[in-house]
């Protein structure tokens, strides 16, 4: 039998973590034949929750869970962690702001960098999915100057996925087959989700579908998707579809991508496509089986898509800017 990895969650016994230990556990990531350790973080107050959750972990008898530990302490949690899902996070309630969201959770993350600067392995992947996702990177980031920034990525998966669907619904095909979506920015309402370089089932998507659908549907649903759901809901935000992407984007990151297609994920800016350097901006990459991260180049970016790229790199300069004492 393999080593044992060591995977944290944060947020431990929140929705998106209830609908993502499960599935976990089951090996649905790491395969079939890899044991885990599974280091659940919660906050003080919801640790009897928390025991709930690994209650019914251990009543599931997973044969590849060799040990759960579940704290309210960070460096417990982070100590060797080989992958860490940072998940909690206070949710994006009914009329919340991302200010609100930014202010609340900036704390939260700094702290946890800073734990998993002093204790975690040299060469973790670290998911950030709790929101406002791609500045709590930052933040994670920049508190753990010892780690590589490579270390770190923020999620787009779930915006990616969503504009999958959005585009496999109006062609009449399935999800599988499209290809090379791109979510650009900020994991907020002005991520630009742009199809000029995607294909269904081969064909250039333009060519299939109307510039008004376009403009006038299919941004603007992929855009405002997490209010959607969070109205329909009465309140809650996205809890499974989000689980699901973390395990899309992880797999992706582990794993490598598909050849001739690529994924969406929030990694540090380089400066390419001019922009701002170590912002954590939503890219098109590939990764390569040993879990090496690229941001596809020299993609042709017209006009309309130029101004909506600069519009959210806009907003993450803002998001910056209010938690510059945090980094």
């Amino acid at each position: 039998m393999k080593t044992p990895i060591d995977i944290a969650v944060t947020g431990a016994a929140g929705q998106i973590s209830y609908s993502l230990l499960f599935r976990l556990a089951s090996g649905e990531l790491f395969g079939p034949d890899q044991p885990i350790v599974l280091r659940l973080l919660e906050i003080t107050p919801a640790l009897h929750r928390l025991h709930g959750v690994e209650m019914e972990l251990n009543d599931c008898a997973y044969p590849l869970v060799q040990k759960i530990i579940s704290t309210d302490d960070a460096k417990t949690a982070f100590r060797d962690v080989d992958y860490a899902f940072l998940v909690g996070a206070r949710p994006r309630g009914p009329g919340m702001k991302r200010k609100d969201l930014l202010e609340c959770n900036a704390a939260i993350f700094s702290e946890q960098g800073k734990a998993l600067n002093e204790v975690a392995n040299r060469h973790v992947k670290v998911l950030i999915t709790g929101n406002p996702a791609n500045t709590n990177a930052l933040i994670t980031q920049k508190n753990a100057p010892d780690l590589s920034p490579k270390c770190f990525s923020a999620m787009s998966m779930l915006d990616h996925n969503r504009a999958i669907f959005q585009l496999a619904k109006k062609c009449g095909v399935r999800s599988k087959e499209v290809k090379n979506m791109i979510i650009w920015g900020n994991h907020s309402e002005t991520q630009y989700p742009d199809l000029k370089h995607a294909t269904v089932k081969g064909q250039n998507a333009l060519s299939l579908v109307q510039d008004d659908w376009i403009a006038n549907e299919f941004v603007p649903i992929v855009q405002h998707r997490g209010a959607s759901v969070i109205e329909e809901r009465g309140g809650l935000s996205s809890a499974a579809s989000a689980a699901n992407a973390a395990i899309c984007q992880m797999r992706a990151w582990v794993f490598g991508t598909e050849k001739g297609n690529w994924v969406s994920m929030a990694i540090a800016s380089d400066k390419s496509y001019g922009i701002d350097k170590g912002l954590f901006f939503s890219f098109p990459v590939t990764v390569s089986a040993e879990g090496e991260v690229s941001i596809v180049k020299d993609l042709e970016i017209d006009s309309f898509s130029r101004a909506r790229i600069k519009e959210t790199e806009q907003e993450l300069k803002e998001e910056r800017k209010a938690v510059g004492h945090l980094l």
